[in-house]
C-alpha cells in the first residue's frame, strides 16, 4: 500500500529529511508547499513532482479537500498551528514538527482540534525513535536498575552548531522563533517524560545568554568573517562551513536555492560575527522536574561543547546506567553483584538513526500495521515542561 503525502514546509527537515525517508520507505509524496518559489522548483525538480501539485500558500492547498493519506508539517516554529488545525478539520494524520506551537495556549487548541477529527498527530520527537534511546528504555522498563531514582542528561550542542542555528540561523531570536529550550531540546524533554512513565509536576530552571554578545567581540572583529582579520575564532564561518562535505547539512542550509558557498557567506546570516547583537536565546540552560512518579531529571543544554552529542547517567536503587550517544556506548553497573556490562547500539544515521526509524514508525501507523507511535496528549507534557522552564528562567 503506497501512502500518498503532501509535505508542507519544504526547508532542510521537510524536503531533505522527511521527504528522502518517505519515498526511500515506499510512500509517495504528492503535493509540495512552500512560501519560496526557488526551493519550491528545487525540490520538486528533485521529487518529480508537477507544477500544479506545488503551492506557495498552504491554505491553497488546502482548498482541494483531502487529496492525499497524510501531511507533513515542516514550517518554521511560528507557522506551525494554523496548517495543522487545517489539516484535522480535513482529517488528515499529521507529522507535525517540533515544537508544536510557541504560545502555550495553543497546546490545548490542538489537543481539542485532533479529538475533534478523525486524524491523528505524531509530532518528530525522534529521539524516542533512535535504537539508542530505546535501549536505555528497554533496560529501565526491565527492571535491572531496581527502584528508578533520577536521570541526569546532557545535550552538548557543538560550539559550531549553536553558531550556525542559534546565533546565525533560524532559531537566534525568541520570537518569533521558539526558546532556545523549547527548539532544541523539547526531544530531551519528551526522553525524560518517557522514562519516568508519569507526568512532570514541577519544574526549575536557570539559564542565560553568556558569551555571544556584542561585549565579547574581539577588538578587531569584522562583521563579515569574510572580512575578518582574528584567527583561531572558534565561530569563524570560513572555518565551519569550507571544511565540511558540501552536499550535506549544515552547507546544504546556506547553498539551498541555487547559492554558491561563497555567495552565501557573503549576502546570507550564515556569513556574519556571532557578536553583532543579533541573537537573544540561551547559550547555557539547566532544568529540573519533578515527575508524578517520584523520579527527578535535570537536562543540562550548552552551546559550550566540542561534540554534537547526549550523554546520560539514569540512577536505580539497585543499579545505574550511564551513556554517551554519538558513540552508541551504554554501560550498566550492578549494584548487588558488582559487576559492569558495556555493550553498543547502531547510530548511523541522522539523529542516530531516529530520522529513518520515526517516519517507519509512522508509515506502519498510516498502513495501520501499528498503533499511533505515541499519543498527542503524552508529547504535549514536553512543550509544558519546556514552557513552565522558561517562565522559571525568567522570573
Amino acid at each position: 500500500m503506497s501512502i500518498r503525502v503532501a509535505i508542507i514546509g519544504c526547508g532542510n527537515r521537510g524536503a531533505d529529511v522527511y521527504a528522502h525517508h518517505l519515498t526511500e520507505q515506499g510512500a509517495t509524496i504528492t503535493h509540495l508547499i512552500d512560501p519560496k518559489p526557488e526551493r519550491l522548483r528545487e525540490v520538486a525538480e528533485r521529487l518529480g513532482i508537477a507544477a500544479n501539485h506545488c503551492f506557495t500558500d498552504a491554505r491553497k492547498f488546502f482548498t482541494l479537500g483531502q487529496v492525499a493519506d497524510a501531511v507533513v508539517i515542516a514550517t518554521p516554529d511560528d507557522q506551525h498551528v494554523l496548517p495543522c488545525l487545517d489539516a484535522l478539520r480535513l482529517g488528515y494524520d499529521v507529522l507535525l514538527e517540533k515544537p508544536i506551537c510557541l504560545s502555550e495556549s495553543d497546546l490545548d487548541l490542538l489537543l481539542s482540534a485532533e479529538e475533534a477529527s478523525t486524524g491523528r498527530v505524531s509530532v518528530c520527537h525522534v529521539l524516542r525513535a533512535t535504537p539508542f534511546f530505546r535501549e536505555v528504555a528497554q533496560v529501565i522498563g526491565s527492571g535491572q536498575l531496581g527502584q528508578l531514582i533520577g536521570i541526569m542528561l546532557t545535550e552538548n550542542v557543538a560550539h559550531w552548531h549553536y553558531a550556525h542555528s542559534y546565533v546565525r540561523g533560524n532559531w537566534r531570536s525568541s520570537p518569533p522563533a521558539a526558546p532556545f529550550l523549547l527548539a532544541k531540546s523539547v526531544h530531551d524533554l519528551d526522553l525524560l517524560r518517557w522514562w519516568a512513565g508519569s507526568a512532570p509536576e514541577r519544574v526549575q530552571s536557570v539559564g542565560h545568554l553568556h558569551h555571544f554578545r556584542p561585549e565579547m567581540a574581539p577588538a578587531e572583529a569584522a562583521a563579515q568573517c569574510l572580512d575578518c582579520p582574528v584567527m583561531g575564532c572558534p565561530s569563524d564561518a570560513r572555518t565551519i562551513y569550507r571544511t565540511r562535505d558540501p552536499h550535506t547539512w549544515p552547507v546544504t542550509v546556506l547553498t539551498a536555492g541555487g547559492r554558491t558557498l561563497e555567495q552565501a557567506l557573503r549576502e546570507s546570516p550564515y556569513g556574519e560575527c556571532v557578536y553583532l547583537g543579533k541573537n537573544n536565546v540561551c547559550d547555557h540552560q539547566a532544568v529540573t522536574v519533578q515527575f508524578a512518579s517520584g523520579v527527578t531529571a535535570q537536562l543540562t543544554v550548552t552551546a559550550f561543547t566540542r561534540n554534537n552529542t547526549r550523554t546520560l547517567k539514569v540512577v536505580g536503587s539497585h543499579g545505574e546506567l550511564r551513556g554517551q550517544m554519538d558513540y552508541g556506548e551504554l554501560e550498566w553497573h550492578d549494584f548487588r553483584t558488582g559487576q559492569c556490562q558495556r555493550w553498543s547500539v547502531d547510530v548511523t544515521g541522522n539523529h542516530g538513526g531516529g530520522d529513518r526509524a520515526l517516519v517507519a514508525d509512522w508509515l506502519a501507523y498510516l498502513r495501520r500495521e501499528a498503533p499511533l507511535p505515541t499519543p498527542l496528549s503524552e508529547s504535549l507534557d514536553s512543550h509544558r515542561m519546556a514552557f513552565a522552564a522558561e517562565r522559571d528562567r525568567k522570573q
